[in-house]
């Protein structure tokens, strides 16, 4: 007999069962609004600025039409571009500078490049008062936009546009404790001021110059021997008892057999280095004791502190770029891996992405997301928004950083880099001699920090066929580095 106080779970009334869906519908509905509210909180406060300044966002031509545009300062307050009107109300964007300061500010003519884009939405958006806005509508005027402060500085842009010269290349300053982009050139470059007279002079010209690539962040190079601060991270890590001990004999040509083959990788001019430690090949860039390391090490490691160090992977940068390369793969063959020891093979970097792994050395390991804008400003002077420094997180421990740090002061005081001794400071860096193409003269790069026991400044050179790095790209940073100290 079935028991009366027993209940029966199974049985539920026609009642309940509308209950029980109208309660699930309600949880549905509130998760889609929580769900909707999250969306909407991330957008305002992550993803607005990036999508209305969007170049394809149709909204931004109305601003123009309601606002003049803003100006663009240095961080001391020089002006680098402004909007001069005419009488009949005709609009000219004006940069004092000219050529100096062409990638790093851009242009607004045909499209947007540089800071011009990077801030445009600033630029068109104007916080003058009420009453400014109201007169200004009644007139059928335009409102002042909004000014953009940025961390460039005047003195250091004007040295590495000095220091670059005729020659094409390109010059990124870093402040490493913070990110802030100190100055950027690239060289040749255009005059922003007459950019639409020139446009098709400058886009047809048959020479390869390049004039509105900004080298900086979009030029892809061969890193050369800079890459070997790379081979070296991943040698301290997989022999972290004994690195120290590793010992090359340089005869200026290193010699490997494999399968009936023989391969050689030469260093500098053949140059015979003769015994070398870990320090002093890496002071010497001795490429042959760079590719015996090589040869040591596991791809799949080299790949793995390669893609730790951002290869491959999106760096976090505002501005355009070009992610830098990284091919070496589990099973590559020996030649492969002799290349890419030395920073050759199908290895690419941009200086900017050197810049920032130098910063990360310098920096106890610690990379700072590199930026542009300090703060914006209305035209009447009161602050409208300020940006602060970003962690991005650590490129490799504090204790792998100090090493690297040991192995190019070294490169200063008694390697390639000599050009940077001075009474005044201490330097460490890494040069570097890129091969790009058969019968042409290499490519000089110079990466680097001051001073080298308290860093202020990180400083990444590449000059096209510039040669040697000590002897080309090495002065280059010491004439920016020099500037930076004397102010």
């Amino acid at each position: 007999m079935r028991n009366p106080f027993k209940r029966n779970r199974k049985e539920r009334t026609p009642g309940q069962k509308a209950n029980d869906n109208i309660l699930g519908l309600t949880y549905a509905v509130v998760l889609v609004f929580v769900l909707l509210f999250g969306y909407s909180a991330h957008f305002l406060l992550f993803q607005r600025e990036q999508v209305i300044n969007n170049s394809y966002n149709a909204r931004l031509d109305q601003f123009a039409q309601k606002v003049v545009r803003g100006r663009i300062f240095a961080a001391d307050g020089t002006v680098l571009a402004e909007t001069a009107l005419q009488e009949d109300g005709t609009e000219t964007r004006v940069y004092p500078f000219g050529e100096v300061y062409a990638h790093a500010v851009g242009y607004s003519v045909r499209g947007k490049t540089g800071l011009e884009s990077l801030a445009n939405f600033y630029l068109l958006s104007s916080h003058v008062s009420p009453l400014e806005r109201l007169a200004a509508d009644l007139s059928g005027t335009k409102t002042q936009g909004d000014d953009v402060y940025t961390t460039l500085d005047p003195g250091l842009q004007q040295a590495a546009y000095d220091a670059l010269g005729d020659r094409r290349g390109a010059i990124v300053a870093l402040e490493p404790s913070t990110g802030k982009v100190l100055a950027m050139v690239s060289r040749p470059g255009f005059d922003p001021n007459t950019l639409n007279e020139d446009w098709e002079r400058i886009v047809t010209e048959e020479s390869g110059q390049a004039r509105l690539l900004n080298r900086a962040s979009q030029g892809m190079y061969p890193p050369g021997s800079v890459f070997k601060m790379v081979m070296l991270l991943e040698y301290m890590r997989e022999y972290p008892d004994d690195y120290e001990a590793f010992q090359f004999d340089c005869s200026g040509v290193y010699q490997v057999s494999d399968g009936g083959e023989t391969y050689s990788i030469q260093c500098y001019h053949q140059t015979a280095h003769g015994q070398q430690n870990l320090q002093e090949a890496f002071a010497n860039s001795c490429n042959g004791a760079f590719a015996s390391l090589g040869l040591m090490l596991d791809p799949a490691g080299i790949r793995q502190t390669a893609q730790e160090l951002l290869f491959n992977q999106e760096l976090p940068l505002s501005m355009a770029y070009e992610k830098s390369r990284f091919a070496l793969e589990e099973g590559a063959d020996v030649w492969e891996v002799l290349q890419t020891s030395i920073g050759q093979g199908r290895t690419q970097a941009s200086p900017m992405h050197i810049a920032m792994i130098t910063a990360a050395a310098a920096n106890g390991g610690v990379l700072m997301e590199p930026y542009l804008i300090q703060k914006t400003e209305s035209a009447a002077g009161e602050t409208v928004r300020e940006f602060s420094p970003r962690e991005y997180g650590a490129l490799m421990t504090a204790e792998e950083a100090q090493a690297l740090t040991e192995m190019m002061r070294a490169v200063v005081e008694s390697g390639t880099g000599s050009a940077l001794q001075n009474d005044r400071y201490t330097a460490a860096g890494k040069t570097g001699s890129a091969e790009y193409e058969t019968g042409k003269e290499t490519h000089a790069w110079f990466t680097g920090f001051a001073p080298a026991e308290d860093p202020q400044i990180v400083v990444t050179v590449i000059v096209e066929e510039g040669g040697s790095g000590g002897r080309t790209a090495g002065p280059a940073a010491r004439a920016v580095m020099d500037a930076w100290f004397s102010e």
